[in-house]
């Protein structure tokens, strides 16, 4: 019997930090692999709603953890397509910088206005599959999502100190601009107030009405899951790093392609120092031949290594100078012993 109380909020955790850096690490490199997320996301949802559906009549504690996993597996495809950019809206774009009140209001809505039919489409999936069984943890699953996920839009919407938009791929980078960095408004501790008291009333629930197992993990999963949710509100107004949390489904933190690493790293070698000549390459008129893939890389490989070499040799150089005799560089060049 403990085990109904201290393994449900154990394996909804996991599956609530697991499953958001699943996510994130799918969606990572916008551009690749795309077929197969397409694949993947199809595969979710169909096997969700299958497990939804078989288990619908099940009151067992293995009929509430199964109805629990295929909610959140339902809810990772739906992230999936909105994440890579697939299903947000009709205006997939920027937020003008000028538009403010209902303007704004209305293009928030245009972006993710495809993405909000795909949620309440993806609930009244599991409540026409579920609506008659005994089984309703995936009903109330998906509530617990989609409550807590629209509170904290209206929030990153009217402004919190926190946005935590690191975590957001390029596919989406755009709703970043529809985000507010400020103090927060007064819908942050209301929403946070009833949320709180939501919880307190599941938890009464688990401890003075739920009797029979399947209730007792039913009511738990959910309302860990619900306390995640408000403890994701928080993250919103304190420091807390939620890199540290995610960060594994970040991959390498640069864009698609690496082309942000590899500008900065071609910038620094072409910058001269002061002070300093750097000698050019020597080049033949002659067009190069093509290279292969792994000679090209090699090429560059060798080419940053010469560079770097240049480099610390004139710097060497320079420091030398100064040691024996704090003289300009031409002069110290320019005498004879």
């Amino acid at each position: 019997m403990i085990a109904a109380y201290t393994v449900p909020p154990i394996y909804a955790a996991f599956v609530w930090w697991f499953s958001t850096g699943a996510v994130l690490l799918l969606v990572g490199r916008s551009g690749r692999f795309g077929l197969s997320r397409a694949f993947l996301a199809l595969g979710l949802l169909a096997g969700a709603l299958g497990g939804l559906a078989l288990t619908a009549g099940d009151t067992s504690v293995g009929g509430a953890y199964t109805a629990f996993t295929c909610t959140i597996l339902l809810w990772g495809a739906q992230e999936i397509a909105f994440l890579a950019g697939w299903l947000t809206g009709p205006r997939p774009e920027p937020c003008p910088a000028h538009a403010a009140g209902r303007v704004r209001l209305g293009l928030a809505l245009q972006a993710i206005l495809y993405h909000e039919f795909a949620l309440l489409s993806c609930g009244a999936a599991i409540a026409a599959l579920t609506w008659t069984g005994a089984n309703q943890v995936g009903l109330w699953t998906f509530a617990a999502l989609w409550v807590l996920r629209q509170s904290a839009k209206i929030n990153l919407f009217l402004g919190v100190p926190v946005t935590n938009d690191e975590l957001m791929p390029d596919a989406v980078r755009f709703l970043k601009t529809f985000f507010t960095h400020g103090p927060v408004s007064g819908f942050f501790p209301l929403s946070v107030t009833l949320a709180t008291a939501a919880l307190v009333i599941m938890i009464q629930r688990i401890v003075e009405v739920a009797v029979s197992p399947f209730d007792i993990v039913g009511l738990t999963l959910v309302s860990t899951l619900f306390a995640l949710g408000v403890v994701e509100h928080w993250f919103m107004l304190l420091p807390l790093p939620a890199m540290t949390l995610w960060g594994w489904g970040m991959r390498s933190g640069f864009p698609p392609e690496d082309t942000t690493m590899e500008q900065e790293r071609d910038t620094k070698a072409t910058a001269a120092p002061p002070n300093l000549v750097v000698l050019a390459d020597v080049r033949s008129d002659a067009a190069p031949p093509k290279l292969s893939q792994g000679a090209s890389a090699r090429q560059r490989l060798e080419d940053q290594f010469r560079q770097n070499y240049r480099e610390q040799q004139a710097r060497e150089g320079l420091t030398a100078a100064h040691t024996i005799c704090p003289e300009p560089a031409a002069t110290i060049k320019g005498r004879t012993s």
